[in-house]
């Protein structure tokens, strides 16, 4: 992996690290099915108006109707599945827990795109779990059916946001990553605003309530411009410029980083309880992230 591209994704990860206690604002103004609709919609409409600085080809045939699944798991199932999770459980566990991720999507790039993960990497997923843990006291045993339910059903929402990893990259060799991305959102908004209309339970009779949405104070949309904008436009577009050329499971162990930074941003916005666990874990996590990352630059110094 390129220096700068390391570094563009430790920094995305902070922001990523921040949306779960985002959603938890969020909650206080907007339903679920709300956050969802209007965090994509914003990010596809943006994606419309840049669309002619795009210079690449635009996904075609099989490769638009892989965009427009992906989209649907991506954009519109797995954000319902996780701000449902993060509502019922805890910003900071959900942080922890989305640590799960890099090692569900390396076993699916290993099993699906035949890539070839180092023992060391490994390791390194062994370690960062082994963080996570800790990070999370995992020893603890007054975890309560709540608690292990919200990060059951956010773990679900993991999976969803491997297809996009997996999924994706086959379509990078055809089809230019900032199209590819912006068809997904516009077509996971069409299956957001429908799911909206059909949903009984939303508020206006089955139907978002935008008059509602007009009235919301000016940090609440200030919120949703960044999880739009920073954490959705920009973040899913450099996620796809990294693994064009990067193993999937080399890009994935960023993703480690995010419990290092979403705990202690839940504690300080939040108030949610920390503990002495939690500076020991994020020592492992470095750990498990320096041996993974460095298996991958030690590859590629080898003998020629």
């Amino acid at each position: 992996m390129k220096p700068l591209h390391l570094m563009l994704l430790l920094a995305m990860n902070v922001f990523w690290a921040g949306t779960y206690t985002a959603f938890k604002v969020l909650s206080a103004h907007l339903s679920v099915g709300e956050i969802v609709t209007v965090r994509y919609g914003l990010a596809a409409a943006v994606a419309v108006l840049l669309w002619p600085l795009f210079r690449g080809a635009a996904p075609r045939g099989r490769d638009l109707a892989m965009s427009a699944l992906m989209g649907a798991l991506v954009f519109a199932v797995g954000p319902r599945i996780q701000v449902f999770a993060v509502n019922l459980g805890k910003a900071g566990d959900s942080a922890v827990v989305v640590a799960m991720e890099p090692l569900i999507t390396a076993v699916a790039a290993a099993l699906l795109l035949r890539e070839h993960v180092p023992g060391r990497r490994w390791l390194g997923f062994a370690i960062g779990m082994l963080g996570v843990l800790i990070l999370n006291g995992g020893w603890r045993l007054e975890l309560n059916r709540t608690t292990l339910a919200a990060n059951l059903i956010f773990l679900i929402s993991c999976i969803c946001e491997t297809a996009y990893s997996v999924m994706g990259k086959p379509l990078l060799r055809r089809s230019d990553p900032m199209k590819v991305v912006a068809v997904s959102l516009v077509l996971a908004t069409g299956v957001n605003l429908l799911w909206g209309w059909l949903d009984p339970a939303a508020a206006g009779g089955g139907f978002p309530s935008w008059r509602g949405l007009l009235e919301l104070p000016v940090e609440i949309w200030l919120i949703l411009l960044y999880l739009a904008l920073v954490c959705t436009l920009a973040g899913y577009t450099l996620w796809y410029v990294v693994i064009r050329e990067t193993d999937v499971s080399l890009a994935v162990m960023t993703i480690l980083a995010q419990p290092v930074f979403g705990v202690p941003i839940a504690a300080r916005f939040l108030g949610e309880p920390v503990h002495w666990g939690q500076v020991w874990g994020i020592a492992a996590i470095f750990a498990g992230l320096v041996c993974g990352l460095t298996a991958a630059s030690r590859r590629a110094s080898g003998p020629v």
